[in-house]
């Protein structure tokens, strides 16, 4: 057992004097300048300031890139993400990727003022309020239940209009839903008319009733031969200009078609119209022989009418970005949202515009081939 050492005493206390401490006179601090005053309010307004933002619970949504899915793909357990029934199908060597934009929203995920603000000043994200995104908290339900309803139909659309597209007519009840109140319709047209001719051609298809209607100019007038109960009758009256030049008659249609095969789509979370247009070329895509793609990756977005008329939608900048961080190198966008795609193309990325269907197949098939040089951008 070791004890320790005493240290030495100072020969100075050898005759038994007691230590005293050494003292020293310091001279007592200034007074804070103001200068040093105001700069520590400031941090301790900039502590609280960030401790505020921390903790708040916050009122927007923030929304940046989403998730892709292949719609020529399978999902973890093997099942294809879109599954057709009743027509032979041909498997596929790439990618045909439907983009999505991921949302979330302060009311039920706890993210904060700050985050709202990182996310604001973010190239990759984008903040709104919550009801511009969602609409108001008291019709929640209502808005989600819409999402799910556009998300069925654009596969309902985008069936129809593949197998047009391929020439495969699919027979349709065309019943007038409702006149618009300026429409040249009105007091003679009546919801539930089902339309059986224009300009005395049968119409047995969506498409054969939107290419009638397309073939005539605002203040065209046309003859609209309708089953009312058992009667048959035909109005005529002018076409409206919908605003961008093209003729619509200013009714409201609801179209039940007879689909010759049935198409399921296993892809959870996803909501909206905007993915039609990648349905419909990856049904195409399995219902042909020819590979289209040959390997390629391409990504797009575009709502889809069952006639085949590719829509716009929101949030194009960040699909793109989600496209590319996917491994696309290709991306197909709505015509109408070319000014969106302007100066936000991420390098690496390249995107063609289109404005139908048409458009869209044609453009995965040069894509494929290797013959980009003469499809339109934006």
């Amino acid at each position: 057992m070791t004890t320790p050492s005493t240290p030495p005493l100072d020969p100075s206390l050898a005759n038994g004097d007691e230590a005293v401490p050494a003292m020293s006179e310091e001279p007592t601090p200034p007074p804070p300048s103001r200068r040093s005053a105001v700069l520590s309010a400031a941090g301790l307004a900039t502590s609280i300031l960030i401790a505020v933002l921390t903790v708040l619970p916050s009122p927007f949504a923030i929304g940046g890139p989403g998730p892709t899915f292949d719609t020529l793909g399978v999902d973890a357990d093997g099942a294809p993400l879109v599954e057709i029934q009743g027509a032979p199908t041909y498997d596929a060597s790439g990618e045909l990727r439907l983009t999505t934009v991921s949302v979330s929203r302060g009311g039920s995920n706890m993210f904060t003022m700050g985050s709202v603000l990182a996310g604001y000043f973010s190239p990759h994200r984008y903040v709104v309020p919550e009801e511009y995104v969602f609409g108001d908290p008291d019709q929640e339900d209502l808005v989600d239940e819409q999402a799910q309803q556009d998300w069925i139909t654009s596969q309902e659309s985008a069936t129809v209009s593949a197998l047009e597209e391929l020439g495969v007519a699919v027979p349709a009840s065309i019943r007038v839903a409702g006149v618009q109140d300026d429409s040249n319709a009105l007091g003679k047209l009546e919801a539930d008319d089902v339309l059986v001719a224009i300009d005395g051609t049968e119409i047995d298809t969506y498409k054969q009733m939107s290419d009638a209607v397309n073939a005539h100019d605002p203040g065209d007038m046309i003859d609209v031969t309708v089953l009312r109960g058992t009667e048959e009758l035909t109005e005529s009256f002018a076409m409206l200009d919908s605003g961008d030049g093209t003729a619509v008659m200013g009714i409201w249609i609801d179209p039940t078609f007879d689909i010759p095969i049935d198409v399921t789509v296993q892809i959870d979370k996803v909501g909206g119209p905007s993915a039609g247009m990648m349905f419909s070329l990856g049904i195409m895509d399995k219902l042909t022989e020819l590979d289209e793609l040959d390997g390629e990756n391409v990504a797009g977005t575009g709502t889809i009418d069952a006639d085949g008329d590719v829509g716009p939608i929101g949030g194009i900048q960040f699909k793109m970005e989600g496209a590319l961080n996917a491994g696309a190198n290709y991306f197909l966008a709505p015509i109408e949202n070319c000014d969106d795609v302007r100066g936000h193309v991420p390098q690496g990325l390249s995107v063609f515009s289109v404005d139908n269907l048409d458009d869209a197949y044609a453009a995965v098939e040069s894509i494929g081939a290797g013959t980009t040089s003469e499809l339109p951008t934006c």
